[in-house]
């Protein structure tokens, strides 16, 4: 067991020091042990023009998205209203009219 903190992004407890930082052998973080990081914490999820979206917002679509199992595309320019935000590779959970709950990646869409 390691006598320093565990990574604060994949909780490895295998941490080592190099310089002033300290350094995660499974995922290769480096951070200043002295610095608490809010960025890890709570990450914010940007628009593809690099704008903050949260809970709630409208945003729309700048290209045509294909959907599995439907005959047509989502098209871009479609507005989405009220959108949750989630974890994951899809990080947008909402409704489309025409095509019910989907969810979305924010680099597809831009805050309205």
């Amino acid at each position: 067991m390691s006598e320093f903190a565990p990574c604060p992004k994949c909780n490895c407890e295998y941490t080592y020091p190099s310089d002033s930082l300290l350094v995660c052998p499974e995922c290769f973080y480096e951070w200043n042990p002295d610095e608490v990081e809010s960025e890890i914490a709570d990450p914010k999820i940007l628009d593809s023009n690099g704008n903050e979206l949260k809970d709630g917002d409208t945003v729309v679509v700048i290209k045509d998205l294909p959907v599995k199992g439907a005959p047509k595309a989502i098209k871009a320019g479609t507005k989405v209203k009220n959108i949750r935000l989630t974890d994951g590779d899809h990080n947008i959970d909402c409704k489309i009219d025409g095509f019910g709950a989907m969810a979305l990646k924010s680099e597809f869409v831009r805050k309205a």
